[in-house]
């Protein structure tokens, strides 16, 4: 008898020491509200929207511009050792194929002239020019934010929103670099781009914002 009470009483002890807490989950942001604040950088200037709130890039020979992202502060909960839980994924509606490219490369003598007695500087006998053709059998088109997408993308399987897009974590000014080059004056480019506050557990936020940029 005294075995079976001692057995109840024991139970009893591991049953209340056994029962769950809830955990309480902060909003993510600071300020209750998640913002973000994205502007479109080139040539190392900081660019204003138009009227109609458009970016108009004037092309000026660098061939790429930035897109640079000012998100809000998250919880203490949703900061890892100094690391905030934030992901920026940068898309864009304009997609490059290539078909052929041609380069030239200067071509210098084996004992030929140079400009100054140092030998350091040699005078070119010419160019030579390089074409690669029929590169869209070897390259998939390229999406200007820099990615590709295989010829035999599997779109079911998991891992596919991972490779669709340019993903920026774990920061508060996220940045994309955009392909850009003479050919895309006169064209309008959208950048899609979803901000993600905290992407682990817990209660989490998102911003979709979309950028309409026109190359001048």
């Amino acid at each position: 008898m005294k075995i079976n009470i001692c057995l109840i009483f024991f139970v009893e002890i591991l049953f209340f020491s056994c029962v769950k807490e809830k955990v309480e989950y902060q909003n993510p942001c600071i300020s209750g509200v998640c913002n973000t604040d994205y502007k479109v950088v080139y040539l190392g200037d900081t660019l204003n929207p138009n009227s109609n709130n458009h970016w108009e890039l004037e092309y000026n020979g660098l061939n790429y511009f930035q897109v640079c992202g000012n998100l809000s502060k998250l919880n203490d909960q949703y900061v890892i050792n100094g690391v905030p839980l934030t992901e920026a994924n940068f898309d864009s509606d304009y997609w490059i194929l290539f078909d052929t490219l041609n380069f030239q490369v200067p071509m210098y003598s084996y004992l030929g002239w140079f400009n100054d007695q140092t030998l350091n500087n040699p005078i070119s006998i010419g160019n030579y020019t390089y074409s690669m053709v029929d590169l869209i059998n070897l390259h998939p088109p390229l999406n200007i934010v820099g990615y590709q997408i295989p010829k035999y993308f599997c779109w079911e399987c998991p891992y596919a929103s991972t490779i669709v897009g340019v993903h920026s974590k774990y920061n508060y000014r996220p940045t994309c670099n955009v392909f850009l080059d003479n050919e895309m004056i006169g064209d309008t480019i959208n950048i899609f781009i979803e901000t993600i506050f905290n992407n682990d557990i817990g209660d989490s936020d998102s911003v979709n914002n979309q950028l309409k940029i026109i190359i001048i």
